[in-house]
């Protein structure tokens, strides 16, 4: 392998994202002041002070280690991320929001291991798949340790319980196992496994049962189960062509819920309007592309895997919160990647930009 300059582009596309994010999420984040002052600084301080200035720390910590070092370390990195994200149910650790167990409190600071889990299972699952190399298409060595590891992962996502995230960790790793070449039929009958799976699973929860009922009938429940829809509706068909105009949404203020997090592409399409929200999407899209092709020109397998698997969680996310709130998808929570409030979230993308970077320096 040959070091060569980081693909600047790639670099581009995120920093255009980001300043998207921040000016959105301070945007959407008026309609928490006008709540709330305190809170509305607390946010702010999460989102600006640690995730962003602690990502683009990291970002470029990530960006200087050489990716060969996650590669030496996969094994311990999950299985760390995995007792971190089991710790949520630790008595004085584990904090509960909205009937969820999915955050670790430290004094004032909490957040979501399993933000860490979720690359913490690609960099490990990279690594098994890289190792097998041309016996990933016998069932022990391509697909058991993935029925494995999602088994575990399940265990305690489930428990706390946390669906949207098991979805993501179980589409990328599928993507991840057809970009190694794993052959489909065994890709569909783990996908066909997962889809029984979590239906079984809705069948048995009613907050499930709810959202896939709105997803059907969005005017089924306007002021309980629809309302977040209705509302995303309402900002989106009022934002028309271009927009009301930056932070002039109305729809922040009191209506969309959470909208500097669940519902920020909402605002951001009352806002900037249609011209807006497609641009947005393109960048997300070109996002993808461009991730795809440093994946493809890496050095070797493991990095073609990592730089993969990272860029497929967060295209996967991104699309499935924009079409969660456009209503092609049933409503998930799914955060909006570099927009949506969650300073751990924002902290940890930002890092594993800074691996594709350091991945994009090389190439055979």
């Amino acid at each position: 392998m040959r070091e060569k300059k980081i693909d600047r582009f790639f670099l581009i596309i995120v920093s255009l994202l980001l300043a998207i994010g921040i000016a959105m999420f301070i945007s959407a984040s008026l309609g928490v002041w006008a709540k709330n002052e305190k809170t509305f600084f607390s946010v702010l301080f999460s989102q600006l002070v640690l995730g962003l200035g602690l990502g683009l720390a990291g970002m470029y910590i990530f960006f200087k280690i050489d990716y060969k070092f996650w590669h030496r370390y996969s094994f311990l990195i999950f299985l760390g991320s995995i007792i971190l994200t089991a710790c949520v149910f630790v008595p004085y650790l584990g904090w509960s929001h909205g009937g969820a167990q999915r955050w670790i409190q430290l004094g004032n600071f909490s957040f979501q291991p399993v933000e860490i889990l979720k690359f913490g299972f690609i960099i490990y699952f990279a690594t098994l798949l890289s190792a097998a190399k041309n016996r990933v298409q016998d069932f022990k060595v391509g697909i058991l340790p993935f029925i494995i590891m999602l088994g575990l992962i399940a265990v305690i996502l489930f428990k706390q319980p946390d669906t949207k995230s098991f979805i993501l960790i179980t589409v990328t790793g599928l993507g991840m196992l057809f970009l190694s070449g794993v052959p489909m039929k065994y890709i569909l009958g783990v996908g066909l496994a997962g889809i029984f799976l979590l239906s079984t699973l809705v069948f048995f929860t009613p907050y499930l049962q709810a959202r896939v009922k709105t997803f059907i009938n969005p005017t089924s429940d306007p002021q309980g189960s629809s309302y977040q829809i209705q509302q995303s509706y309402i900002a989106l068909g009022s934002g028309g062509i271009f927009g009301r105009g930056f932070g002039q949404s109305v729809q922040k203020f009191g209506y969309l819920p959470e909208p500097q997090g669940d519902s920020i592409f909402a605002v951001l399409g009352e806002e900037l309007g249609f011209i807006g929200a497609s641009g947005t999407i393109f960048l997300y899209l070109l996002f993808a592309l461009r991730g795809f092709r440093i994946g493809s020109n890496a050095g070797d397998l493991f990095g073609r895997l990592l730089v993969s698997g990272i860029v497929i969680l967060i295209t996967v996310q991104s699309f499935m919160h924009i079409a969660s709130i456009i209503g092609v998808f049933p409503l998930t929570g799914v955060p909006l990647p570099f927009m949506s409030h969650g300073g751990t979230s924002l902290m940890i993308y930002l890092a594993a930009v800074g691996i594709v970077l350091n991945v994009s320096k090389y190439k055979t």
